[in-house]
């Protein structure tokens, strides 16, 4: 699974197999904890967070900065890295 941006510990990841399915989503993994979310609605489609961790809110933002970049990615299958949240 191509890790695509790296920032305050958070890893984002986006893969493509034949069991990977719609909605276009990432891959988050922040220590022990990993979820899937949705690049479009912003929204925890799989795993769990501690919902005290700011991290959901970092991971939104940098989603809403690079969401077409992110959209396009999924729909080609062209992956790079993304510049992270700064």
């Amino acid at each position: 699974m191509p890790t695509i941006a790296r920032f305050y510990g958070i890893i984002i990841r986006m893969y493509f197999l034949p069991k990977e399915h719609n909605p276009p989503h990432i891959h988050v993994i922040y220590g022990e904890e990993t979820f899937s979310i949705s690049i479009k609605e912003l929204k925890i489609i799989d795993g769990e967070l501690n919902p005290t961790a700011r991290v959901l809110s970092m991971v939104k933002e940098w989603i809403l900065l690079h969401q077409d970049e992110l959209l396009k990615m999924w729909e080609t299958q062209d992956l790079h890295e993304v510049e992270p949240l700064k």
